[in-house]
């Protein structure tokens, strides 16, 4: 792992450590009722963003153009007309959710544009050689909303805290795209050219004996893309927005309290590992199966450390609710980091069509499970209904494991 990727890991890894301390704040501080409403509307919201991006992100990585400004700045101006297209679709969710429409939808827009802006600005900053602004733009979003949802707590503020922290934090991540419109041209090309030069000397300096590049690609269409980001973010709005109306906002927040947190798990692996491989077409070092496993112990040790605390009288007893999800959830986003730590392999590969086909089809067969007892009526209790959900999931990640394994193998 060459320094950018230390820098980079260790960036994630204070974010979440920052993700902990606000999911701290909430248990200690906000109702399941208030946790509840906020995931609802930022999981609606980052539905808007994913269908926007249509995976924007991860193209951005692994398909260099001639300027990493101009990439940027058009992947952002491709997802900005998505996201208007997409509005009356949101509307539709927001509706359907049962919350106060206006306002609902008002935040939901300004959260899902803010953060569809911060996470194209991540892999900007990504590709470059200034590590330093990369860590900043990972790390001041989460720092931002501790802050601001510390202040209002302190401050006794009867408001949407939680909503106007996300916010703060994602405005202030979305500065860091900047650049890509705001520099001219020739400096544009300037500072890529420059950039790949000190690549290469960094890479040199510190890890001489790195195995040769990479040609990374994403052979996908537009169309998969789309499609494949449909069925992921209908999935994550999907559990929380039926879970809300099958089992009211309290039920919902002991859902997505533990979720949030462990959930955050697979996505460092996938941003401080295989990204960061992809960004800098460097092939690991590391048996991701070992990133996998790690990832998986620490998820578990989160599950043991909340269970600790409800018993220990730590967190308020309004959340001994969430022991329903804890383990389940523990399997689940255990398995996702394994399938994580291998993200990268079919653009490696030439396998990306392949590896879109099976997550669609995975994430098809979570839908169904989702949305049959629902439609049948099925008197389910939130405890059976997420125990059927969760043992699907934790086979669709496994079937996306062994997939990824097989990319791996096809070429090395």
């Amino acid at each position: 792992m060459n320094i950018t990727s230390k820098i980079v890991a260790l960036s994630s890894a204070v974010a979440f450590a920052l993700q902990i301390a606000l999911a701290l704040l909430m248990l200690r501080y906000f109702s399941p009722e208030e946790v509840g409403m906020f995931s609802v509307i930022s999981q609606i919201g980052f539905f808007w963003t994913t269908l926007a991006l249509a995976q924007a992100p991860l193209r951005l990585l692994a398909n260099h153009g001639t300027s990493v400004y101009e990439d940027a700045r058009a992947a952002w101006l491709s997802s900005m007309q998505r996201f208007v297209w997409l509005f009356p679709v949101t509307a539709v969710a927001v509706w359907w959710s049962n919350l106060s429409f206006l306002s609902a939808l008002l935040w939901t827009l300004l959260l899902s544009l803010f953060q569809l802006t911060w996470m194209l600005a991540q892999s900007m900053q990504l590709r470059m050689v200034g590590t330093w602004a990369h860590v900043l733009a990972r790390v001041l979003p989460p720092f931002i909303s501790l802050l601001v949802t510390f202040f209002t707590v302190h401050m006794q503020w009867n408001g949407p805290s939680l909503l106007l922290a996300a916010l703060m934090g994602y405005a202030a991540g979305a500065f860091f795209i900047t650049p890509a419109f705001f520099s001219s041209c020739r400096l544009k090309k300037t500072i890529h050219i420059h950039s790949k030069n000190a690549l290469s000397f960094i890479t040199s300096k510190f890890n001489s004996t790195a195995p040769s590049s990479l040609t990374t690609s994403d052979e996908r269409s537009t169309q998969l893309r789309m499609v494949h980001s449909l069925i992921d973010a209908l999935l994550a709005t999907a559990l929380l927005v039926i879970w809300q109306r099958q089992f009211g906002i309290q039920e919902t927040g002991w859902l997505a309290a533990p979720l949030r947190v462990m959930g955050f798990i697979p996505a460092v692996i996938h941003m401080a590992w295989a990204q960061v491989l992809l960004a800098q077409h460097q092939p690991s070092r590391m048996n991701p199966a070992f990133v996998g496993l790690a990832g998986f112990s620490f998820v578990a040790f989160i599950g043991v450390s909340c269970l600790l605390a409800l018993n220990m009288g730590l967190i308020s007893h309004d959340w001994n609710g969430v022991k329903t999800y804890l383990w389940m959830l523990v399997i689940w986003q255990g398995c996702a980091c394994m399938t994580a730590a291998y993200s990268h392999r079919p653009f490696q590969t030439n396998q990306s069509i392949n590896y879109s086909l099976t997550c669609i089809a995975v994430s098809i067969a979570q839908l169904l499970v989702l949305l049959v007892p629902v439609i049948f009526n099925f008197q389910l209790t939130p405890h059976l209904f997420f125990s059927w959900f969760a043992i699907v999931s934790i086979c669709g990640s496994l079937v996306l494991f062994f997939a990824l394994k097989k990319f791996n193998n096809s070429k090395y």
